[in-house]
Order: C-alpha cells, then sequence, then structure tokens
C-alpha cells in the first residue's frame, strides 16, 4: 500500500475502530461492485426533480445542476418515461421569466413514452433517451435474438443491414441495453448491421458468478461471445461501439479476443481506463473519504487481480485499430485526464471528442449533432 492510503486507513481505523473500519470499507467496495443495469447511472444519481408543470411541447422541472444539462435525455419516474430536449427558458435567480418561479427550468418536451407527467411527480434525467425495443421506440426493424454465452444466452437486438461491417453496442454502469439505441438510427442509416448485447447481470442474461461487476473484466467475455455470434453469421469487420465499462470490455476483447483480428475499430464513451480510480468514485458516494483506500482494497481482494489486467488490456500500446473517444472534463467516474493521456500515447490511431458537458456515458446526449458527425467520420472509412 502506498503511504499517502496506509495513513488514511490509519487515520480511519483510529476514528471508528478498525473493525468498524473494515466493515464500511467492504460495504463501499459491495455497493461500487453492485450490478446496477437498469438502475440510475452514475452521474445522473443525485436528488430526484419534480415535474411543476406541462404545456405543449414544454415541461418545467426543478431548477437543478441536472435540470440545466444541454442535450436530449430520458426522464425516468415511477410508471413513467418520456424524452426531454434542451433548455427553453430559465430564469435568472431573484427573477421570473412570464411567471415562471427563479426554481424552475423548463425543458423541451419530445414526448411521453410511458405513464404521465403531472405536477408533483417526481423524476430523473438519464442518458437512457428511449425505452423498449429498437422497433418499439424507433420503428427500427429488429430482430430478438440469444447469443450463446459462457454463463448461458444473452438477450440482444440484431438490425440487419446489408455490409460486410458490422457494430456491436454495448452499454455501461447502471443503464442497459436501451442507452444504445440512441446511436441506432445513424447506424441504420450508414446501413451496418448492428447487435445490441445484454450481458452478465442485465434483464434477462445470466447472473454473475459472484454477484460482482467487474468493470469489464469478466463480463468482456460476453462480448467475445457476440463477435463468435457475429462472425458466425458473415462479419467480415466488426466495429465494437462501447459506453462507460461497455467501453472497457471493447478494450478487453481487442486487447484478448481469439477473434481481435475482426475488430476493425472501438468507439468509446466515458471509457474507464483506471480501475481504482473508478471504483474510489463509486465507493465515494456511500462513504468518507477517509475510508476510500479501505473500499479499494476490499474491491481488489474480491475481484483478484482485476486492476493490473486493466491496465495490460487498456495499454495504448496495444492498439491496432483506430479508436474515437467520446468524453469530457465533466465525468466523475471515469477520469477525463486518463482519456487524453490515452490519445496521446497514441495518437496514430486515437481521436478524442471533447464534450464539455457531458456527464459519465452521456456524451452523446450533452452534444448529439457533434458526437453523431464525429461517429459518421469515423465510421466511414470503416464501412
Amino acid at each position: 500500500m502506498r503511504p499517502t492510503a496506509a495513513a488514511a486507513v490509519a487515520a480511519s481505523t483510529t476514528v471508528l475502530g478498525a473493525g468498524a473500519a473494515v466493515a464500511a470499507g467492504r460495504y463501499a467496495a459491495g455497493a461500487a461492485l453492485r450490478p446496477n443495469a437498469g438502475g440510475l447511472p452514475p452521474g445522473f444519481d443525485g436528488p430526484p426533480l419534480t415535474v411543476h408543470g406541462t404545456a405543449a411541447g414544454q415541461v418545467t422541472l426543478t431548477r437543478s445542476l441536472d435540470s440545466l444539462l444541454p442535450g436530449i435525455y430520458g426522464l425516468t419516474g415511477r410508471g413513467c418515461h418520456a424524452v426531454v430536449g434542451n433548455v427553453l427558458e430559465t430564469p435568472r435567480p431573484g427573477g421570473h421569466v412570464d411567471g415562471m418561479s427563479p426554481d424552475t427550468v423548463v425543458r423541451r418536451l419530445v414526448r411521453v413514452t410511458r405513464g404521465a407527467l403531472r405536477p408533483g411527480t417526481r423524476v430523473r434525467l438519464t442518458p437512457q433517451v428511449y425505452s423498449g425495443s429498437p422497433h418499439d421506440a424507433l420503428g427500427l426493424d429488429c430482430q430478438d435474438v440469444l447469443v450463446p454465452g459462457e454463463l448461458g444466452p444473452l438477450p440482444a437486438w440484431y438490425l440487419p443491414g446489408p455490409r460486410e461491417t458490422w457494430v456491436i453496442a454495448v452499454h455501461g454502469l447502471g443503464t442497459t441495453r436501451d442507452h444504445p439505441l440512441v446511436v441506432l438510427p445513424l447506424l441504420h442509416r450508414m446501413q451496418f448491421p448492428v447487435l445490441s448485447l445484454g450481458y452478465r447481470g442485465d434483464p434477462g442474461a445470466p447472473a454473475p458468478r459472484d454477484g460482482a461487476n467487474h468493470f469489464g473484466d469478466a463480463e468482456w467475455r460476453d462480448l467475445d461471445a457476440a463477435l463468435r455470434y457475429a462472425v458466425g453469421r458473415g462479419a467480415a469487420r466488426i466495429v465494437l461501439i462501447g459506453w462507460s465499462t461497455g467501453a472497457t470490455m471493447a478494450l478487453y476483447a481487442a486487447a484478448r479476443s481469439a477473434l481481435r483480428a475482426h475488430v476493425a475499430g472501438l468507439v468509446l464513451d466515458s471509457p474507464v481506463l483506471d480501475w481504482r480510480t473508478t471504483v474510489r468514485a463509486l465507493a465515494g458516494r456511500r462513504v468518507p473519504r477517509a475510508l476510500l483506500p479501505l473500499a479499494v482494497r476490499a474491491a481488489e481482494a474480491r475481484t483478484e487481480g482485476a486492476p493490473e489486467r486493466l491496465a495490460d488490456a487498456t495499454d495504448p500500446e496495444r492498439l491496432t485499430e483506430p479508436v474515437l473517444i467520446l468524453h469530457g472534463p465533466g465525468d466523475r467516474i471515469a477520469s477525463w485526464g486518463d482519456s487524453i493521456d490515452y490519445a496521446a500515447a497514441r495518437p496514430d490511431l486515437v481521436t478524442v471528442r471533447e464534450v464539455l458537458r457531458g456527464r459519465h456515458g452521456g456524451a452523446w446526449n450533452a452534444d448529439p449533432m457533434g458526437c453523431e458527425e464525429a461517429l459518421r467520420r469515423f465510421l466511414t472509412p470503416l464501412m
């Protein structure tokens, strides 16, 4: 243990007692590693917002850093889901706009997809803009398929396309395969066959053997199964698109899969490149800062060498294919600095699209037009 970590552990055990400190560290580690697909993604799990009212094409919400985020998001609450766009009106503190309260903000209401937004409804923004299958949410032709995986069948949506280059899309922390729906219209226009994968811990997929999220260290083998599925059905080349730990899974697959020669490119939104940094960020939402070294140690004990394996898989010298990173300094879960360093180490292969106000896994949401243009430019030579 580094001296600073050792000092922090010593201080925490002095204050709480060794047993209580270790128990708190284990609790925080368990919370950080707990699979949370379909819950709230980290970075979007702050205090809920209140719906104050709706009008044609508008919804009025509690004013907060979340409700002021630019871009397109899902708005989810108990029994309801909607799609909201950019901020339309916001009064200055102490002022009013057309009778608005200074504590509210008006966003564009694109549509309500489930339930109703009534005054008093408690909701949160989510990067999962759409809900349901690609056909139900977007009107795109798709098939429900099962990918044979290490732990059992993995649910996936397959969208047919005429090209020999396939795209496999993989969601990340706190989301489901609904999340990649945001890029499916672009991929459909570009005529790529697409596989949107559910993996261990997801609804309808096998549970992890140990009940823990390994940040891609174990989950990548399900992506490897999807590679086998695609190649077995005619894919000559495959582009992997991943969000958060799904991006990390893509890096593992490109480094370790027996089919890595088929991987033609990687698109990484908010990639987790440093295991310990992300564990600390997730655990820090549960315990005081002084206990974070204990939480990291407890998480390392549960995952047996995962930090070192991730460091190996994310070694930029391993890269043989082009990479597009969508990320920004607003991410508090996966380090923006790590992405910049990764790109600086391989400027021949790695391009970064900086999204200034993007949350973790939410680069597209904050800048859909910019991210889609970057994605289109990246994918065109790989067709």
